[in-house]
């Protein structure tokens, strides 16, 4: 048997069971719905203490602990919310790439790792070149300002390195692009897809305005990742690859302090 057999029989068939656009609208009203809930859940302290809003606003910028708990309960509402629509529709997590890994997928995801960063550096050549106006040194803002100290270190490792690209491959290259993969061919679904994948990290740019570069960086990520999902049947390769680049990113930010 071909690689591509052997890798086709590793996926359980479930089916999509469900409207593929009711299951775009569902995981972009989750991820919105998630955040706003997570914020909720950890203003809850600061509440408890009778801060001032200017105090809250500090502490939520500043505290590590905060910026750890935010995120840890956004990404396990938006996940747990998803398990809980494929049980409705008698689906599982199979069903939209979430299987046994093998190593050759995490072997995958490294292989990926340079062709990635080649097609970013061309993007933002041509983008550069062709909107005269691009800025391609905007500064991302991920929320961890302050951070002194292994505990914290650590805490922010898993925040940006561990738990994103698990639950977001999980959301966006398993449940989104499994749904408009039910009602487009594969190219329009990885392009849209990626589109709505980079359209969400827009606001990253904080009070700067939306961060174009990072909407373009993450859409070329993005149509990597699902070449991966596509080659292997399953979301550990694109994990690899998304948790490498981050895992980069950190040690830049944190570590070396570029």
């Amino acid at each position: 048997k071909t690689a591509k057999t052997k890798d086709a029989e590793r996926v359980e068939i479930q089916g999509i069971n469900w409207n593929p656009w009711l299951g775009v609208v569902f995981v972009i009203g989750i991820f919105s719905i998630s955040q706003i809930i997570a914020g909720a859940g950890v203003s809850i302290y600061p509440l408890m203490e009778g801060w001032s809003n200017a105090q809250t606003n500090a502490w939520l910028t500043n505290s590590v602990g905060a910026q750890f708990v935010y995120i840890l309960l956004a990404e396990t509402i938006a996940i747990t919310s998803i398990w809980q629509f494929l049980k409705l529709f008698r689906s599982n997590f199979a069903a939209i790439g979430l299987i046994k890994p093998r190593w050759s997928d995490i072997g995958y995801g490294l292989l990926a790792v340079p062709v990635y960063y080649v097609l970013y550096l061309i993007t933002v050549g041509v983008v550069s070149y062709l909107v005269p106006g691009f800025k391609i040194d905007q500064t991302q803002q991920i929320g961890f300002e302050n951070v002194h100290g292994a505990l914290p270190l650590l805490l922010t490792f898993v925040s940006l390195v561990i738990i994103p690209p698990i639950a977001e491959e999980i959301m966006a290259r398993g449940f989104l692009y499994s749904s408009l993969k039910k009602a487009m061919r594969i190219i329009p679904a990885a392009l849209l897809t990626s589109l709505l994948f980079a359209s969400a990290h827009l606001p990253m740019g904080g009070d700067a305005g939306p961060l174009y570069v990072a909407a373009v960086d993450t859409f070329i990520l993005s149509l990597v990742l699902i070449y991966l999902r596509e080659k292997t049947g399953g979301l550990a390769a694109s994990m690899t690859l998304h948790a490498f680049k981050n895992g980069v990113a950190f040690m830049a930010l944190f570590v070396f302090h570029l």
